[in-house]
């Protein structure tokens, strides 16, 4: 591989995330227990998340919001202020999570650095996932984040070309086959899968991966024998 650029997923990838979601959908269901049982909660909450996509994209924010009307449907309009309030306070308690790095990152990222531009290319809301990487301690390991509305093959093939680097010469490291990988190697590219031990329901694939371009490994650290 003559890679020139390496960019990492975020959440999930170098900091833990989807835990959170699903110990926040967890206090959701108990609050929503006296209209839907706990699978049937979940089922219209995803659905619901699904449809907004397109309109709020991916992050804890456009995650509240979509719980916020999932919990007024469910209901049929008659959720209390109070039980409204309360979902908004999941949202800001997850917003103040602490940082919580994935073993291996740091020392992965400190001997790739120089040797290669590092950036982030990760979803979700803009100033929350900026945030998260000033608070990781992280960031001055990274050329610059991107955080993209979606991670499509549009989507890479326009941050290649901010980047000014070919699709052969970049390597896509995430825990996300659909949004990490498949659009990379779709495009030309190089991408490595990690998997995480959870992932949300609409990143997963029911299909194995066969491409000459595509890497497979356990652990972060593993990247560096990869690239040697």
């Amino acid at each position: 591989m003559n890679i020139k650029v390496i960019a990492f997923d975020a959440d999930d990838t170098l900091w833990v995330n989807e835990p959170f979601f699903q110990e926040t959908e967890k206090k959701f269901y108990q609050l929503m227990e006296d209209y839907l049982p706990p699978h049937s909660i979940a089922k219209e909450l995803f659905k619901i998340e699904i449809e907004n996509l397109v309109l709020y994209g991916y992050g804890i924010k456009a995650y509240i919001l979509s719980m916020i009307e999932a919990a007024l449907h469910i209901s049929e309009n008659t959720i209390s202020v109070e039980a409204i309030s309360r979902i908004i306070e999941f949202g800001k308690e997850m917003l103040d999570k602490p940082i919580e790095l994935l073993d291996g990152v740091e020392d992965t990222l400190k001997a790739l650095h120089g040797r290669y531009k590092l950036v982030v290319a990760t979803k979700g809301d803009l100033k929350d996932q900026h945030k998260k990487l000033h608070e990781s301690g992280l960031g001055h390991y990274f050329h610059h984040i991107e955080v993209l509305s979606d991670k499509q093959k549009i989507d890479y093939q326009k941050m290649l070309k901010r980047l000014e680097v070919e699709p052969s010469e970049f390597f896509m490291i995430g825990n996300s086959l659909k949004s990490d990988v498949l659009p990379v190697l779709e495009i030309g590219g190089h991408a490595c899968h990690i998997p995480f031990h959870t992932t949300w329901a609409h990143e997963q694939i029911d299909h194995t991966i066969e491409h000459p371009n595509f890497r497979e490994v356990e652990s972060i650290s593993q990247i560096l024998s990869l690239l040697s």
